[in-house]
């Protein structure tokens, strides 16, 4: 088991975290990803891929949960919709010491939606209301909601604040909310996130109304200055998905400073190098060396040489025996692009 270091367990540290936070996604945000992110940003907050209650319930805990110390802060986020299912998961989730149990109202995926999960909840406030009050009585971690605008043919000037007044009241002072309807019939996930329109308005309108409550603003957030331009509206954090996995220096490596005011901006070679040890001690214990790089293809991203440094690790990494020199050798097509790439300017 995991020992959480009582400053991690202070709520103000995991809140000030929360000012910039790296999205749960499915298959993506696994703990080498977040490791690697870890390396880049001390203070943002990192998700876990959504797990379900049923499986932490039932299925190989350890596998579902383990995660590495200086992952911290890091929030597990949980799906599910039977009260007594998620209560007996975070009771499970409390022993691993997370700094943070989020709850999915948001994932509009079908695999979500057969098991009466995720967006759909928005339909069902009391039903939420129930849960998070639920996994409340048995986590120290503080329980959170991620959740739409609202789905399908609902008002969301009407739906968000009705939710947000419902959960609230059953213990939940932080909402990550995706500033976009879900449309859990005719459109994919991948359009779910890209064709409903956002409403940032609205969201902004939400803190104006519940000014006592911490809401984060998800979705379209492409770059650092979105984000900034979240919180200087008033709103209390940011959450990035994607732009922060495919292009990690340009989201986490300024993010320390320009979020938190801390430190500098990072070196992606340093980066690198601080990954070595982590990844020979996966390899040691019978890991594959793509599990992990297969997170950090964007690591040089638009630097000279970034093309051959993805070749190189996505034709390579999956073969048996590939290793660190293999990891290497990418890193040096960069090193010597840019340094051909410096003999040529003036």
């Amino acid at each position: 088991m995991i020992e959480q270091s009582p400053e991690i367990k202070e709520k103000s540290l995991v809140i000030r975290a929360s000012r910039l936070s790296i999205a749960p996604m499915m298959d993506w945000t696994d703990r080498h990803c977040r490791f690697f992110h870890r390396q880049i940003s001390r203070h943002a907050l990192l998700y876990t891929e959504m797990v379900t209650a049923p499986a932490i319930v039932h299925g190989d805990r350890r596998k579902l949960l383990e995660y590495n110390a200086p992952e911290h802060p890091v929030a597990l986020q949980l799906g599910g919709s039977d009260p007594a299912e998620l209560r007996a998961a975070s009771a499970i989730a409390n022993d691993w010491g997370y700094d943070e149990i989020n709850l999915n109202c948001g994932c509009p995926s079908d695999r979500v939606q057969s098991g009466a999960f995720g967006a759909v909840l928005m339909k069902t406030p009391e039903l939420v209301a129930e849960c998070v009050s639920e996994m409340g009585a048995v986590s120290t971690a503080e329980v959170t909601v991620k959740c739409r605008i609202g789905v399908d043919d609902q008002d969301p000037q009407e739906v968000l604040p009705r939710f947000l007044e419902t959960v609230s009241a059953a213990g939940v002072n932080r909402f990550t909310i995706h500033a976009r309807k879900a449309w859990l019939q005719g459109l994919s996930p991948k359009d779910n996130r890209e064709i409903p329109p956002l409403d940032y308005e609205l969201v902004d309108r939400m803190k104006l109304e519940f000014p006592h409550l911490n809401l984060s603003l998800n979705g379209g957030l492409a770059d650092l200055s979105a984000a900034e331009a979240a919180l200087s509206r008033g709103l209390d954090g940011a959450m990035i998905g994607r732009a922060a996995y495919h292009e990690p220096m340009a989201i986490l490596g300024e993010a320390d400073l320009r979020i938190w005011q801390e430190g500098s901006p990072r070196d992606p070679f340093e980066i690198a190098e601080n990954m070595i040890a982590y990844i020979e001690s996966h390899l040691a214990q019978g890991g594959r060396l793509h599990q992990i790089t297969r997170h950090m293809l964007g690591l040089f991203h638009a630097r000279p040489g970034a093309r051959r440094y993805r070749q190189i690790l996505s034709e390579g990494a999956t073969r048996s025996g590939a290793g660190v020199s293999l990891f290497r050798q990418a890193v040096a097509a960069v090193s010597e692009a840019m340094a051909a790439q410096a003999e040529q300017d003036p």
